[in-house]
């Protein structure tokens, strides 16, 4: 069959003088409808051209080679918009290869980010009245109104039960902190902690409740206000969902289903309503998928103003998500895999100039990974600036650190050390403790007095120094001696009088090591309980050859410890466990420190703070020997095998229960797994050369599901692979991206495909949108609260597994 004509519309009758706004204006079509004669099945125009010209072909052309070229950005429900064609904003064309000879292919198709994310559309004119206005913003009536439902849905009863609930213990407890001003440790960074304590400032709360596990808030303690603001970030989930679904260039009813389902699922709900860090967790990873797609959609207009700010915006996100904990690191990682593909696309790009390239990776470089670590680096800084009083919290930092605290006396100890000093020795190694022995002795090797470190002022952290044997013992009327580089004493216990000791005896732990013990008193002991003192460098004085004297707090010495105390045979003098320093010291005959003379760089502290957290947060494992009811593992969490009870469960007490709304949980589990099956079926299809769909829809459908699938995998693989103790609360950032490869993939073949009609699309939307809600009502009680015997709430057992009810 012979193909139609290639026709131009000039849009100009004949013989009508042209006036200069036929060239300066461009009339939308408001309906355009695919018509059957085109050759290559294209759109065309509904409305009639009034005239037509033959565009000429050129001379090696036949009519059988001939093609229409036609602009190709689909909508967001799946027709074709048309877009306005100026410098800035070129067009893109389906384009058809004809071995060369035709010219209009040379021009490609649209490739890399320009192609996958939300379509492109010439900005609005500035509206004149206010009917434009509205009519220009009619896209976030949707959003404004399910922000409100969402803030119906977080803070409706907030305040019914009146106990510390789950959690609150700790975070809550660290807010009083914040409030006082003392220091204390925890495994996670202080961002949202910090947040925390603001919101109590905000809501009158003085920081004198102890936020015991279960126990009633008093009248004077603001916490139904204090929930209100943690649940505020739940608030904006809700939007940011939406926003980001439309960034991902969804449909609009995809964009609701994406915000429907944040809205109702039960677990994202419950966890949103009490004194927690995980709100705070969600929202900016949230904020962090919305900022980079938002940047996605910049990438056609490299190093504008919003290109520069979306990606330095990604970059505070980061830099906040990992403040909160660090799991943010897992969307992190999603940043940077997108970062590479993206760097590895302009790579290849060979007509992008070396400079921009150069642009392109400084650019990165700068906005995401400096940014956001001066981000965590900066809620470091404020954690140390605001806790500047002694605390709990003391021992896990260095003696330095310690003796700028208000309260603590270390810097008014003398500076420095002599024979016949009372100290405590402090191990200078990351998460190190002071030196700590009892009247216990080891079941097994010498069966003498333990030696190991500890964390907490006890007086048996005390030791004497004191000469070899057959020295004369420190004279109180004689001149002092002070302690040098190369001396050898003796460390006697100041609590049992026994001295420090070793001997060629297995440690207990540490097989390959020397046995250290307590042995001996103030008149039985040998050459074993002898100690050479080596020097390693001063903090504040520097290297080794400027130390003269020992100084507490400042001056590294040589020992050995890790866990256990004991003797390493190899002498390794770059072993940063084998350095220790005096913390705390007392000798009557010597003058008071100088605090001026103490100062901890902030670095330093940064650094031994974060690997502290990060030995304590490895320490968190399961005990073999106590079963945790509370606990799950990663296996359970994907179709939602197993809940958790936040509170006390008795008849007379509002309970909890931490469980996702089934469907949303299942549902988009089973997307998952459907994308990968239907990602080889596409490849396979590919491969025998069947178009399924045009290049920038095959772009988008990758795009967005590169950003839910490995989102999700980044996020739940890592707690595959981890050895400490899980709960299904881990599970919730991952769960956000498991939603949107369920929209995304209900939106690519229901939403927006050609083959259903508007009827059959607005059934299945309704369908679904009616089964998330009815669960989530049906549901609603776990995180509104459940009062009476829990047996009576009748229906809520839908898996043998969860515990919810007494059996």
């Amino acid at each position: 069959m012979k193909p139609a004509d290639v026709a131009l519309n000039f849009g100009t009758p004949s013989g009508s003088p042209r006036t200069s706004s036929d060239f300066e204006e461009l009339n939308y079509p408001h309906h355009h409808t695919a018509t059957s004669n085109s050759p290559t099945g294209s759109l065309g125009w509904t409305a009639v051209p009034r005239r037509e010209e033959e565009l000429p072909l050129p001379h090696y052309m036949s009519e059988d080679t001939a093609r229409r070229r036609v602009p190709r950005a689909p909508a967001v429900d799946g027709g074709e918009t048309f877009v306005a064609q100026d410098e800035k904003h070129p067009m893109d064309y389906d384009v058809y290869d004809d071995g060369g000879k035709d010219v209009y292919a040379k021009m490609k198709a649209a490739r890399g980010p320009v192609g996958s994310g939300r379509l492109r559309r010439p900005p609005a004119p500035p509206p004149t009245t206010v009917g434009e206005l509205i009519q220009q913003n009619l896209e976030h009536i949707p959003p404004i109104i399910y922000t409100l439902l969402a803030c119906w849905t977080r803070f409706h009863k907030i305040g019914k039960s009146g106990n510390v609930i789950w959690d609150e213990a700790h975070f809550g407890k660290f807010g009083s902190h914040y409030l006082k001003r003392e220091f204390y440790f925890d495994v996670h960074p202080p961002l949202g902690k910090m947040l925390v304590g603001l919101a109590g400032l905000l809501s009158g709360y003085d920081g004198s409740f102890d936020f015991k596990s279960g126990e009633a808030y008093p009248e004077h303690v603001p916490y139904t206000a204090m929930r209100v603001i943690m649940a505020t970030f739940g608030v904006a989930m809700v939007p940011l969902g939406w926003y980001t679904a439309v960034e991902l260039g969804m449909s609009w009813r995809a964009c609701h289903l994406v915000a429907l389902m944040v809205l109702f699922d039960v677990a994202w709900l419950c966890i949103s309503r009490f004194i927690l860090l995980d709100s705070m967790l969600l929202f900016f990873t949230f904020t962090t998928v919305f900022c980079l797609s938002k940047f996605h959609n910049q990438q056609y207009h490299s190093f504008s103003f919003d290109w520069w700010m979306w990606l330095a915006m990604t970059g505070i996100s980061i830099g906040c998500v990992t403040s909160v904990k660090w799991v943010g690191l897992f969307v992190t990682a999603l940043v940077g895999l997108y970062t590479i593909e993206d760097l590895w696309d302009k790579f290849g790009d060979l007509k992008m100039p070396v400079r921009d390239q150069i642009r392109h990776w400084g650019a990165r470089i700068g906005c995401l990974i400096v940014l956001p670590i001066l981000v965590y680096m900066a809620s470091f800084k404020l954690h140390f600036l605001i806790l500047n009083h002694s605390g709990p919290g003391d021992a896990q930092m260095s003696s330095l650190f310690q003796a700028n605290l208000v309260g603590n006396d270390f810097a008014s100890n003398p500076l420095d050390v002599a024979f016949g000093s009372k100290v405590t020795l402090k191990n200078m190694g990351w998460g190190g403790g002071l030196l700590h022995s009892h009247v216990q002795t080891y079941p097994v090797g010498s069966n003498q007095q333990q030696v190991t470190c500890y964390h907490y002022k006890d007086e048996n952290n005390d030791w004497y120094i004191t000469p070899r044997w057959g020295e004369p013992e420190p004279d109180a009327e004689g001149p002092i001696r002070f302690l040098q580089d190369g001396d050898v004493i003796r460390l006697r216990h100041a609590a049992t009088t026994r001295n420090l000791h070793s001997h060629p005896i297995p440690a207990p732990v540490t097989k390959l090591n020397h046995e250290v013990s307590c042995y001996g008193n103030l008149t039985i002991g040998d050459e074993h309980d002898y100690w050479v003192v080596e020097v390693v460098d001063d903090i504040k004085r520097g290297k080794k050859n400027n130390v003269d004297k020992i100084h507490s707090l400042t001056t590294r010495l040589r020992f050995r410890h890790q866990v256990e105390v004991s003797c390493e045979k190899e002498n390794n003098p770059g072993d940063v466990h084998t350095y220790w320093n005096v913390e705390s010291h007392w000798n009557d005959r010597l003058p008071r420190g100088n605090t001026k003379f103490y100062r901890s760089p902030f670095l330093r502290d940064f650094w031994h703070l974060n690997v502290a957290m990060m030995t304590s947060n490895n320490a968190l494992i399961p005990d073999p020997d106590k079963e945790d009811i509370l606990a799950s593992k990663p296996l359970d969490w994907p179709f939602l095998r197993l809940g958790l009870r936040m509170c006390g469960w008795g008849d007379n007490q509002t309970k909890y229960y931490l469980l996702g709304t089934p469907v949303i949980w299942w549902a988009g589990t089973t997307s998952l797994v459907v994308s990968l099956l239907v990602l080889a079926v596409y490849l396979i299809r590919m491969q025998r050369r069947y178009a399924d769909m045009e290049p920038r829809e095959w772009d988008h459908f990758i795009y967005v599901g590169k950003i839910a699938f490995f989102g999700w995998f980044l996020h739940y693989f890592p707690f595959m692979i981890m050895g400490r103790v899980t709960y299904v609360h881990h599970y919730l950032p991952t769960l956000y991206f498991s939603v949107l490869m369920f929209a995304h993939l209900v939106d690519h073949f229901v939403l927006t495909s050609k083959r259903f009609s508007e009827k059959t699309k607005w059934i299945v939307f309704g369908a679904l949108s009616f089964t998330i809600f009815a669960c989530f009502w049906w549901f609603r009680g776990l995180a509104f609260g459940m009062d009476g015997p829990i047996n009576e709430h009748w229906g809520l057992r839908w898996r043998r597994s969860w515990n919810i009810y007494n059996d």
